[in-house]
């Protein structure tokens, strides 16, 4: 992993296959145990990964202080920003957007637009927040009944925030893959009882997402 101006970025052992611009969850940074164990496994299976943080985490890395999400236009033009970064920095790369949680959120809003402009090629949500915790009805779906660019979701079925009896019954894209991790919470940790690790659904994300890419390319 090395630090570049801002973002954190962990390279492949060879030329990266793809790359993965990885944004983070509400509440947890970019250097988080889901967010460094994902990107080192991802960037075992050839993926290029890089970090980096919305403002408002910045700021609390700074000052040392708890601050709330910035609004959801900050959060969108922040993220858009990082796009047109990277495609300064690697003119020419396949890029894949996405995030944990809140952040593929705010990826899958951008997907679409940048898809079709050619600057992006598909993207990868982690635990995506279909609805706020003990809000069901308040579905985050409206933009995911048409997406037209290649998307994965990572989902546990036991996700507060969109578990699997409920995901089966929203109105999903056709472009939309999900790949279900028996027993996981919104960090993909199972019940011990389940047989599972969190550690083996980290990797089992980690496999489904470089094979998405791949395939998406392909």
């Amino acid at each position: 992993m090395a630090e570049l101006d801002g973002w954190l970025v962990d390279r492949p052992r060879d030329a990266p296959e793809n790359w993965f611009l990885f944004a983070h969850g509400a509440g947890a940074p970019m250097d988080s145990d889901f967010m460094q164990a994902l990107a080192a496994l991802l960037a075992e299976r050839g993926v290029g990964v890089i970090r980096f943080e919305f403002p408002y985490m910045a700021e609390r890395r700074e000052a040392g202080k708890r601050r709330p999400p910035n609004k959801l236009d900050v959060l969108l033009a922040d993220f858009q920003a990082q796009i047109e970064r990277f495609r300064a920095v690697f003119p020419g790369e396949r890029l894949f957007i996405g995030g944990k949680s809140m952040g593929g959120r705010v990826a899958s809003m951008l997907a679409a637009e940048n898809h079709r402009a050619g600057r992006v090629d598909g993207v990868v949500c982690l635990g995506y927040p279909f609805h706020p915790p003990g809000k069901p009805e308040s579905l985050r779906t409206g933009h995911l009944e048409s997406l037209d660019c290649p998307a994965l979701m990572v989902q546990g079925t036991r996700d507060r925030l969109g578990d699997r009896a409920e995901v089966g019954g929203y109105a999903l894209s056709s472009a939309i893959e999900v790949l279900w991790l028996e027993d996981g919470d919104h960090d993909f940790k199972p019940r011990k009882a389940s047989g599972f690790t969190q550690l083996q659904h980290w990797r089992a994300a980690a496999d489904g997402a470089a094979a998405f890419m791949r395939a998406a390319i392909s």
